[in-house]
């Protein structure tokens, strides 16, 4: 099989790239080898319930942002998506909260009351951030520098610098440390600058852009496993190599949608990869999920909670953040789209957690069943703690681990979303490999966020179709 383009991974990064390019009448090919597009966005069905993997948050879908610059030129209708004025609230070890809201005197007001013994330096803090997101959404081009966004926070106090650490983490894979001063501007001034619920999530982006494909002409093939890179005689690329035995040839370009892990040591091959990049990879990691969809009854929730809650349990003073068994992220459906039976809605517990619990030695089965047992006990207990208001209309549907994710998406380790920020630097331009014509677009070489990833995507569309 030949094209022009070939695109390994169905993932939001993998279909933009491609609905783009087929849309401007290159001969496009995505390959994936699950029986749903979507990669890490794909949705889970249960017991007639519709979850999505993530807290269902969206940014860059105003008039001239990035979402609606994608759609404008595609065959196809953007899913539907409302506004929403706060996108989520903070709850505190002393019990203390803190929406996070697109009103800024609301938010400053709350920042004061919350935080008197540095009240001024939180509200300049984030004043700063805001400076610098306007600035970076100007140019279009983020870069990141090593300086790391704690010390901006000289100042502030502990409990300021947790409530900053727990938006980090949840949002950019790493706390005030390791994070960059434009990083976290671009994570922490999103819920200001205004983001989106959407219906049916993440997936339906997914669905919306793979419809997009078709329709352009392009072509996507489901279970469809890429085993390798194909090589010439002289050693470079011409395309893929599927586990099937049958190659697919690219004229033009090989697109990866992978891991940045996975895009040298399974397609290129660790004995073509540069030293430099080998050591690097060795060294850069990124978080496992632990996940718990649930059930609650309809309407006794909706009058007294919020959809989003994101729960911390101590100060952790004088240590550096860490995020396991300190922090969950409650996200529930919209109301309008409850996405589950009659007087029910759907929702999720989002708990970080080492991957390397998950993959050491197993004598069997009932070992990571037990595992995962005592985990949902552990986060259940800290959810009801944390959201008492849930009480008894909530019921657990299914949980995910780290290996769940692993056998679903084959990412190393299962590991998900960002790797620590340190390499977001790896690569200039961001989508540029150590090949000529492969190219990488994946939440691992980008911000993090969907709307950072179709940044990254359009931004690699718009090189390969330059010049036709």
């Amino acid at each position: 099989m030949d094209c022009e383009v070939v695109v390994v991974g169905a993932g939001i990064g993998g279909l933009t790239v491609a609905a783009l390019l087929a849309q401007r009448g290159l001969n496009v090919c995505v390959l994936e080898r699950e029986r749903q597009v979507g990669g890490c966005a794909a949705g889970f069905e249960k017991f007639g319930y519709t979850f999505e993997p993530g807290y269902g948050l969206f940014s860059g879908w105003r008039a001239d942002e990035i979402h609606r610059r994608v759609f404008a030129e595609l065959p196809v209708d953007p899913p539907e998506v409302r506004v929403c004025e706060t996108p989520y609230l903070v709850r505190l070890p002393d019990a203390d909260e803190i929406a996070v809201t697109s009103n800024p005197e609301e938010f400053e007001a709350s920042l004061h009351r919350a935080f008197p013994e540095c009240a001024g330096k939180a509200v300049e803090f984030y004043r700063q951030l805001e400076e610098t997101n306007n600035a970076l959404r100007h140019t279009h081009a983020p870069e990141f520098p090593t300086r790391s966004v704690v010390s901006f926070l000289e100042g502030t106090s502990p409990r300021f610098r947790t409530f900053v650490d727990v938006q980090l983490q949840t949002f950019a894979q790493a706390g005030s440390a390791v994070v960059s001063q434009p990083q976290a501007a671009l994570c922490l001034s999103a819920p200001r600058a205004g983001m989106w619920t959407m219906r049916g999530g993440a997936p339906a982006l997914a669905e919306s852009l793979a419809e997009s494909i078709k329709q352009s002409g392009g072509r996507i093939r489901l279970n469809t496993p890429v085993l390798r890179l194909a090589y010439d005689s002289t050693g470079n690329a011409v395309g893929v190599d599927l586990l099937s035995g049958e190659r697919v040839t690219a004229r033009k370009a090989i697109v990866s949608n992978l891991t940045i892990w996975d895009t040298y040591g399974k397609l290129v091959g660790l004995n073509r990869t540069p030293s430099e990049i080998r050591s690097q990879l060795k060294t850069s990691r990124g978080w496992g999920a632990y996940m718990i969809y649930l059930g609650l009854d309809e309407p006794a929730v909706s009058s007294s909670l919020p959809d989003r809650i994101l729960t911390v349990a101590q100060w952790q003073e004088g240590q550096p953040y860490a995020p396991e068994n300190n922090q969950l992220m409650f996200a529930a459906a919209p109301v309008w789209d409850p996405r589950a039976p009659k007087g029910k809605r759907a929702a999720m517990v989002h708990a970080f957690t080492d991957v390397d619990d998950w993959f050491t030695f197993h004598t069997d089965e009932a070992e990571l069943e037990e595992q995962d047992q005592q985990q949902l006990e552990q986060s259940w207990q800290r959810l009801h703690a944390a959201i008492p208001e849930l009480g008894s209309h909530v019921e657990v549907i299914e949980t995910v681990t780290p290996r769940d994710y692993y056998e679903t998406t084959r990412r190393k380790l299962g590991m998900v979303g960002g790797v620590m920020p340190s390499l977001a630097s790896a690569q200039n331009p961001k989508h540029q490999t150590s090949l000529p014509n492969l190219f990488i677009v994946s939440d691992t070489t980008s911000a993090g966020n969907i709307e950072a990833l179709t940044q990254a995507a359009w931004s690699l569309a718009n090189k390969l179709s330059r010049g036709q």
